[in-house]
């Protein structure tokens, strides 16, 4: 009955947690919202505006989103103590791997709730563009911007969001110079904007025959995507286009035809690219919008004529401006230097585990703990 006890301290820790989430979801006022919105659709003549109907009805799924997912934890919490007391009255320990089970999925959903109420940018729900920049040190450094970009695809899928290539462009011996890709999925940008900046790597490198320990540097950047609603004045004579043809790795990753577009944004030097469509036009509107989506961040920051403030992380793509470094030499050990959160298991990690460094940079951030230096 001992493990029995410990469920019950876990369900009791939980219950100010959900309390917590409740007012972070605002539930009461979601309710008084409801209740408004619900006599605005019992209006007669609600439908002869289709236009605000339907953003009426839009905000009130989201607020009944909110309030069920608010009751949906209380209800579980509640089915839980119930479950523990039976089990403690009866002394019946044959229902432990049953509460086990609802207490842990409760606690893991819990906690992603509240990391959710954390993704309050404006951008934070949008769908993300990550860009992986190779630093110097030639095939080394490009096989780790490699590494980087089986690491976050792996994230991506483990998440269950999507990801669709848009450059890609292979390094002279192994590895990629550069890539990008678009990850769709809720709170994508959200997520992921964590995950901006130098990433360093230390290992016994494979490219070296004398075995000797190596560190590598390289980029990754994240910016959201920006749909067509969103306006942005970009000029012809602010940029130059240019064709080639497509490249990549075993032809898996785009369709290798002279229908590659690369554009740089002459003011702000900006360069997007894209090679996966099928053609010409379609790779243009795909470039435009990733410009689009790098000029919104800067615009978002105050500094428009400034390409360092979206991109100042890939200026010095050298030690000393790492977010977090990853050791697989004398020892194991990813550690992110803003948050101080750490994992020996680095072959977990770069299978994709990030889901502990995203919450910890997240919670770092909304208790203003973060270590920018």
């Amino acid at each position: 009955m001992i493990e029995i006890d410990e469920y019950k301290q876990r369900a009791l820790a939980l219950a100010p947690t959900i309390e917590e989430l409740g007012g972070a979801l605002d539930v009461e006022g979601a309710r008084t919202e409801l209740e408004s919105l619900e006599a605005m659709a019992a209006e007669e003549g609600f439908w002869n505006d289709l236009e605000n109907s339907q953003k009426v009805l839009q905000r009130t799924k989201r607020c009944k989103e909110r309030i069920d997912k608010y009751e949906s934890f209380v209800s579980r919490l509640d089915d839980i103590k119930t479950l523990i007391s039976l089990a403690l009255e009866e002394e019946d320990d044959s229902v432990s791997d049953e509460i086990l089970s609802e207490i842990t999925s409760l606690e893991q959903d819990v906690e992603e709730a509240v990391l959710q109420t954390m993704l309050s940018g404006e951008y934070d729900n949008s769908n993300a563009i990550v860009s992986f920049h190779a630093g110097a040190g030639g095939t080394e450094a490009q096989d780790w911007a490699q590494m980087l970009y089986r690491m976050y695809t792996h994230w991506v899928e483990k998440r269950g969001f999507k990801y669709k290539v848009l450059n890609y462009l292979d390094g002279d011996e192994a590895g990629i110079k550069s890539a990008d890709i678009l990850v769709e999925g809720e709170n994508a940008f959200g997520y992921l904007k964590c995950e901006m900046g130098v990433h360093r790597l230390v290992r016994v490198s494979p490219f070296d025959a004398s075995g000797r320990r190596h560190t590598s540097f390289a980029a990754v950047e994240v910016t959201p995507e920006i749909d067509d609603s969103v306006e942005v004045e970009i000029r012809d004579e602010d940029l130059k286009v240019d064709t080639y043809r497509s490249g990549g790795a075993g032809g898996q990753h785009v369709n290798k035809t002279e229908s590659a577009i690369r554009i740089t944004h002459l003011p702000t030097g900006i360069v997007v690219a894209c090679q996966n469509e099928r053609s010409q036009h379609q790779n243009r509107e795909v470039a435009m919008r990733m410009l689009k989506s790098k000029l919104i961040e800067i615009k978002e920051q105050e500094h428009y004529d400034k390409i360092e403030d979206i991109r100042g992380e890939h200026k010095q793509i050298e030690w000393g401006s790492q977010i977090r470094s990853y050791v697989f030499m004398p020892y194991t050990l990813v550690k992110d230097n803003r948050t101080g959160f750490e994992s020996g298991n680095i072959q977990a990690v770069m299978d994709g585990d990030l889901d502990g460094f995203i919450t910890a940079y997240l919670k770092a951030k909304a208790n203003g703990t973060l270590n920018l230096k």
